[in-house]
């Protein structure tokens, strides 16, 4: 599939000539494997399950085929996309603006904490495209004047898994009772769990399933490293995403705030200044880098204390990560680069190479897959 993923282009999905164009200015040369596979199924009206890593394309694989029906049929409130923040829900707005750029696309970003009004004023302008959070959708529906989905066309649930751990589903059912049942649904998620199975039962007529990636996993474009330091204190770093976003940096050390939701296609490299304790949470984390077949580095830091959690990591992605290289533990001493234990006290310094043959004695059981 990788070959041919190179080998075809936008043009060879079937899309027509203006949204091709659309695909060539904003960079995007050849589309991804999520694209390749779900392009032409949408097209074709399917309803789509789309399971792909994150910074696959994603949005790119439903927002295409949205616009061309768009283009085909033009009306006010076309297509609905939820989402489970509002910084990835007005970055899909972005995407979708930017495709239709050329044809006169109008969105719409429903999401708290920003004012009602102004965003009842953008409805009033009847806008092709709503995108939004399940909550603050709701509120439209309840209070806002003259605001329904009644001709929806289209519904897209947009990082399905974490719409239903963020306990949306209460919303999801409510919007569910008052769209048309005859729409296409797209649901795309990171990772299939059982609420997204029950959830694609409910609201999806015979889909195509497509799976870009295995259940678990890391782009082939990321190169994925740990750095093993003794425990102590981290240096400050509040402020961090802002000057990322500002471009005053290209390093993110990365929190699981960040870890879904930021799609900042010049991202370098991501640092795991913590190992996180649910594996799930790592595939999201190095996501944020080598998106779209870009390259990338990830490097996880790790002490003594969060051993355990980063073989669960290896396990989980079935892949040994090899250790990144850098000075001697005397010289990051030196420079203050100790981690601190989490949830209690240092239990003092322990001998670092003692946890490196356990790590490596570990890893080497890792199941490949």
């Amino acid at each position: 599939m990788a070959e041919e993923t190179e080998e075809k282009s936008f043009r060879d999905l079937g899309i027509n000539e203006q949204l091709a164009e659309a695909c060539d200015n904003l960079g995007w040369k050849n589309p991804t494997k999520i694209q390749v596979e779900a392009i032409p199924m949408a097209l074709e009206g399917k309803d789509i399950i789309g399971l792909a890593q994150t910074g696959s394309g994603k949005t790119g694989a439903f927002a295409i085929p949205i616009l061309q029906s768009l283009l085909e049929t033009p009306q006010a409130f076309f297509a609905c996309v939820l989402s489970p923040t509002r910084e990835l829900a007005i970055q899909i707005a972005e995407q979708f603006e930017a495709l239709g750029s050329g044809i006169g696309v109008k969105c719409a970003v429903l999401v708290g904490g920003v004012d009602q009004v102004q965003q009842s004023i953008a409805l009033g302008k009847r806008p092709h495209i709503v995108v939004a959070t399940p909550g603050r959708l709701i509120d439209h529906l309840s209070n806002t004047k003259g605001f329904s989905l009644r001709t929806l066309k289209y519904l897209v649930l947009d990082e399905a898994d974490r719409l239903l751990n963020e306990d949306f589903e209460k919303a999801i059912d409510e919007l569910l009772n008052v769209i048309p049942r005859d729409r296409r649904t797209y649901l795309f998620s990171a990772t299939m769990t059982k609420k997204v199975k029950k959830l694609q039962r409910a609201c999806l007529k015979n889909p195509v399933k497509i799976e870009a990636a295995s259940k678990y996993s890391t782009v082939d474009t990321l190169k994925q490293q740990y750095r093993f330091v003794p425990a102590k204190y981290k240096s400050k770093r509040l402020g961090a995403l802002n000057k990322f976003k500002a471009g005053e940096c290209n390093i993110l050390i990365c929190t699981d705030v960040a870890s879904r939701g930021l799609d900042i296609p010049s991202v370098d490299m991501v640092i795991n200044y913590d190992i996180p304790t649910n594996s799930k949470d790592y595939i999201h984390r190095v996501g944020r880098t080598a998106r779209a077949g870009r390259s990338g580095v990830a490097i996880s830091i790790v002490n003594q204390y969060e051993l355990e959690w980063y073989l669960q990591i290896e396990k989980l992605i079935g892949k040994k990560l090899p250790e990144y290289p850098a000075e001697e533990e005397e010289k990051i001493k030196e420079t203050g680069g100790k981690k601190r234990r989490r949830g209690g006290e240092d239990d003092g310094e322990e001998d670092i190479s003692k946890y490196l043959r356990l790590n490596k004695g570990k890893s080497s059981k890792v199941k490949r897959r």
